[in-house]
């Protein structure tokens, strides 16, 4: 029986699927130091990761029994891919399964930020029952999002995904992407009707340019994508989101534009200095913050499971 061990793991329909086609799934966490011991001595084929645990040269290079390693989610700067393609080894990711998660959650940030959520819900369990009328006050200078535009750096799925929900809101999309030059979206209602929306890729300064917000859907980077140059051609009060990479980001630039009110608000799903993100960023009172959490949705998972499932029964059976 060919084994598998999920080690960062695995929604339980990717589990069923896999064990009614005789796979065994191993869901025990190994720490990091552990892994190759571990995955040698218990005969494992398979090594599914999805953000906490790497898959490295010296990993790929001490283990040669296994054949495939699979990533739940989409970015794979986790595992030394070259390098295990150029062994013989199988690398698989799912791409389509979380994008219309993150998308969801880059519009809770959206629309947290324009009605000031993040920054009422700190206050009213404080003030609120002692200075209810001044926090009205205080928070009734809200926007809409409709009629808006939404600026998209990068239009993979995910930024695509969240064009979908940002035009079915009645916003404007504009967006970058340096492999797409045009795109034509169709973006679906529960009754069966769909509407298709022809979009042309603008150029990155125009984007900063127009934009009322700016969401970022980019892989990881070795420079940042938005930083002090981008920060200063915007818009004054644009809105900024980042729930794609920790370091495509400035952060320390971001806060500056935030002081000086350039930047309105930013939500932020992942950070730079990741899984310990700076004081100075979580304090915020213009950052709405989650701990990278996009693509954790019961539907996301589901999805990912079902996703990997497939491909290692087409790929090792």
């Amino acid at each position: 029986m060919t084994k598998i061990l999920a080690n960062d793991g695995i929604a339980q329909s990717g589990i069923d699927l896999l064990e009614s086609q005789g796979f065994e799934v191993v869901t025990t966490k190994v720490a990091q130091e552990q892994l190759v011991n571990f995955i040698n001595k218990n005969n494992i084929r398979a090594l599914l990761v999805r953000s906490a645990t790497e898959a490295r040269k010296s990993l790929i290079d001490a283990c040669p029994d296994l054949e495939l390693i699979g990533r739940g989610g989409v970015g794979m700067d986790n595992i030394d891919v070259d390098y295990a393609k150029s062994k013989g080894v199988h690398i698989i990711n799912t791409p389509a399964a979380s994008s219309e998660s993150v998308a969801e959650l880059v519009f809770a940030h959206l629309f947290g930020g324009v009605r000031f959520l993040y920054d009422s819900n700190r206050n009213m369990p404080l003030d609120g029952d002692s200075k209810f009328k001044q926090l009205k006050k205080s928070y009734a200078g809200g926007t809409e999002l409709r009629g808006k535009t939404l600026g998209l750096i990068g239009f993979g799925r995910i930024g695509q995904a969240t064009a979908k929900m940002a035009l079915g809101l009645g916003m404007k999309v504009v967006f970058n992407d340096p492999l797409i030059t045009e795109s034509s979206l169709e973006v679906p209602f529960f009754d069966g009707q769909s509407v298709t929306f022809d979009l042309k890729n603008s150029q990155f300064e125009e984007v900063l340019t127009t934009s009322d917000f700016i969401s970022v859907h980019v892989p990881a980077q070795k420079n940042y994508v938005l930083g002090k140059k981008e920060f200063d051609v915007m818009k004054p009060g644009t809105a900024v989101i980042n729930a794609s990479r920790g370091g495509v980001l400035d952060e320390v630039a971001l806060v500056d534009a935030l002081e000086s009110e350039k930047i309105a608000f930013a939500g932020l799903d992942v950070f730079e200095s990741e899984p310990s993100p700076e004081i100075k960023i979580l304090m915020h009172p213009k950052i709405s913050l989650t701990p990278h959490i996009g693509a954790a949705t019961k539907e996301a998972q589901d999805r990912i499971g079902i996703e990997l499932a497939t491909q290692i029964i087409a790929l090792l059976k």
